[in-house]
């Protein structure tokens, strides 16, 4: 495998930083991440090594307010305006790059969590240049609680400023996750059941960070955009799409929200859609006990997936 990193330059000049890694052999198609919430690209190194040995190049970078795009005084906080199109925005830019440097090969987009929201926002708006779309970790609609959350966030965002860290968001959003896995060693114990996997995340400081008032307005903004079946409507219908969790994931709530994603889709005209949900397992699912079951299953319909002709 070969590893590197590069900057792509987003339309309003961010520098978005981006990790490639490729095959020692010949690229049969690409292999795009995005990546969740209070995380970073380089968690991924070990699923790449995966892809590459199976022959994808992977590309992931960093989105604004995450790892090492931007300064750190911008953790946390997407744009002062239009924060979630534009991190859309960024994905596509990634996309482009990786098309450059494989002209004419398939590319597929896997999201986690977070990512996985904008992955589907991606495909909502223009899934055209993908030859799948795979879904780790995601939720469906919020709800009347994710209703609430928004005007919360917004409330705070006007009167304490976008850029205000927000622990009373933070709680709101994260603070019963773990609730079901205690007693609690820490407190992202619903990541994984892997005792290391957690550790590695607590000890990283590009991790777990405490994100802002505008954030979450752009975050539960677009969770409530991509479960509105108006807008599920424009999803290319011969997308293939593959949803993977735990179904102790609390994000998912155990396993109802990829469920109603892909009842969703189906409804919405979708021909292929596929899910599978992992025993007991948590958020984290490439980073799971089982994680080499899971990183299997994704190869393998990668593979069913690529383009024939």
């Amino acid at each position: 495998m070969q590893s590197s990193t590069t900057t792509v330059t987003a339309s309003d000049g961010t520098r978005l930083h981006t990790r490639r890694w490729l095959p020692e052999g010949d690229v049969k198609a690409v292999v795009q991440i995005s990546h969740g919430m209070a995380e970073h690209s380089g968690r991924y190194a070990r699923l790449a090594e995966a892809l590459t040995g199976a022959g994808y190049a992977v590309y992931a970078h960093d989105h604004r307010g995450h790892g090492s795009t931007g300064p750190e005084a911008d953790h946390g906080y997407f744009a002062d305006r239009d924060g979630w199109a534009t991190v859309v925005a960024d994905l596509r830019a990634v996309t482009r790059l990786a098309q450059e440097e494989h002209p004419g090969l398939p590319v597929f987009l896997l999201g986690h969590s977070m990512g996985s929201f904008l992955a589907r926002s991606y495909v909502i708006e223009d899934g055209r240049g993908l030859a799948g779309l795979v879904l780790s970790g995601t939720a469906g609609h919020p709800g009347v609680l994710g209703r609430a959350g928004l005007l919360v966030a917004a409330a705070e965002a006007r009167l304490r400023g976008s850029r205000h860290v927000s622990p009373l968001l933070d709680k709101l959003t994260f603070g019963q996750y773990n609730a079901a896995f205690k007693p609690n060693r820490t407190d992202v114990d619903w990541l994984s059941r892997d005792p290391d996997e957690v550790d590695l995340y607590v000890a990283d400081a590009l991790c777990g960070n405490t994100f802002t008032s505008g954030f979450f307005k752009d975050l539960v903004g677009g969770l409530l955009d991509i479960n509105d079946p108006r807008r599920v409507a424009r999803v290319r219908r011969d997308l293939p799409v593959l949803l993977m969790a735990g179904d102790k994931d609390p994000v998912g709530d155990g396993g109802k929200g990829p469920r109603a994603v892909r009842e969703q889709l189906a409804r919405a005209g979708v021909a292929d859609v596929s899910l599978t949900l992992y025993p007991g397992a948590r958020h984290e699912i490439f980073n799971e006990t089982n994680r080499d079951e899971v990183t299997a299953d994704l190869i393998r319909w990668l593979d069913a997936h690529l383009p024939t002709d």
